[in-house]
């Protein structure tokens, strides 16, 4: 089973938080403070993260199929039925294919440095990076992508802390991830279809250059979805710019809770 954390808050709802690639828990501890003052709150480390299985350990090939049922597999570990999820560019991510598999065990979703395709540049980026991952140490590489994408000066922390620890990942697993990245370009297909009773609200830095164009295209059909723009802000928002993105997320969760639902 994966590793979590859970922070407990007697006869308050579920949020689930989901990382991205290279990063743990740790990414949100500017939001634990605030969430758990209001939530029961599980930080789920994905596979070959934390003391998570690592990738190899499975007998499938990594996929977000696999990631989804191990997320699931730790929800009904804690006899969660329902909850709402927070999700953290990779995470994001991953929190779309939940919805395609299991709409109705979501309350709400918040989606942050969202990625639902990817521009010309980012296509660019990641073909290279293809070409160079067998020559160069797998850190170069991550602290390469971090770089162009969060590429300013006040992107320094985030940026930071993904790389220090992304370093607490093998090169296997660091690797197994990047190779999901030609699945990423189909991973918002028919999410508005299949979870269009999900609410849902994406955060997005507006320096996110390489996904906020797409993302304002393809969710603008979605009637339950709504999209906040933190000014001068970089990829991982949650980080930079913690208390505008723990007062929006907290207003938007606290908005749809479902206690029926959940307990």
């Amino acid at each position: 089973m994966l590793e979590f954390k859970l922070f407990k808050k007697a006869g308050a709802e579920h949020v689930v938080l989901i990382h991205g690639i290279g990063g743990n828990s740790n990414i949100f501890y500017k939001q634990l403070k605030d969430y758990r003052k209001r939530y029961n709150v599980v930080a789920i480390h994905l596979p070959g993260h934390g003391n998570s299985p690592d990738v190899h350990e499975y007998e499938a090939e990594l996929s977000f199929d696999l990631i989804t049922d191990e997320i699931f597999k730790v929800m009904d570990h804690l006899h969660i039925k329902k909850a709402h999820f927070v999700g953290v560019s990779l995470g994001a991510i991953i929190i779309h294919h939940l919805m395609k598999k299991y709409p109705k065990r979501m309350s709400s979703a918040v989606l942050a440095g969202a990625i639902t395709r990817f521009n010309f540049m980012s296509k660019l980026l990641i073909t290279t990076g293809e070409i160079v991952k067998r020559f160069i140490p797998h850190m170069w590489l991550y602290a390469l992508f971090a770089k162009i994408l969060m590429p300013h000066k006040n992107h320094t922390q985030s940026r930071s802390i993904f790389i220090n620890e992304a370093k607490k990942m093998t090169r296997k697993n660091l690797l197994a991830y990047f190779a999901l990245n030609d699945k990423v370009g189909h991973s918002y297909q028919f999410v508005q279809q299949i979870a269009k009773d999900v609410p849902k609200l994406y955060i997005s830095g507006e320096e996110d250059y390489f996904f906020i164009n797409f993302l304002r295209k393809d969710i603008a059909g979605d009637r339950n979805a709504s999209l906040s723009i933190i000014d001068h802000c970089g990829h991982v928002c949650n980080i930079e710019k913690p208390k505008e993105f723990n007062r929006l997320s907290l207003d938007f969760l606290d908005k749809n809770m479902d206690k029926a639902a959940s307990m």
